[in-house]
This record gives C-alpha cells, structure tokens and sequence, in this order.
C-alpha cells in the first residue's frame, strides 16, 4: 500500500502540472551549479544518473521519507 503523509488539498491537478513544470525548468537551469558544488572526485567519477538519484536522496530524507542512522 502507498503512504499518503501529503495533504493535496489546495491546488487543482492543472496547478501540480504547472508546478511539476517549473521544477523540472529550475533543474535545467540549474543543473551546472549543481554538478559544479558536487566534491571533485564525486563530480568527475559519477554518471548523470547517479548524480541525480543522489539530488533525489537528498530531496526525500529532506521531507522525512528515506532515513539514515545519523537521523536518531
């Protein structure tokens, strides 16, 4: 079963598109900054794809959803 902890109240589907959108536009524009403030040796060895699943780890111990052992 899927956990839902996001109240989706509030914005219609058309607004999370609209928004869905504009983060994927900020992640191209942002992509050289990104790659750029990554440690030279993580920088120069990893593919595109792993560079992003680590932005996507990030993103979800951020909002509480994926857990390390330095979290308590």
């Amino acid at each position: 079963m899927r956990e839902n902890k996001i109240n989706v109240a509030g914005f219609s589907k058309n607004d999370l598109a609209d928004a869905v959108a504009a983060v994927d536009d900020w992640i191209d524009a942002n992509q050289a900054s990104f790659n750029q403030s990554l440690p030279t040796p993580f920088r120069t060895g990893a593919t595109t794809v792993q560079k992003a699943a680590l932005f996507g780890y990030v993103l979800w111990r951020r909002i509480g959803r994926l857990w390390a052992e330095e979290d308590g």
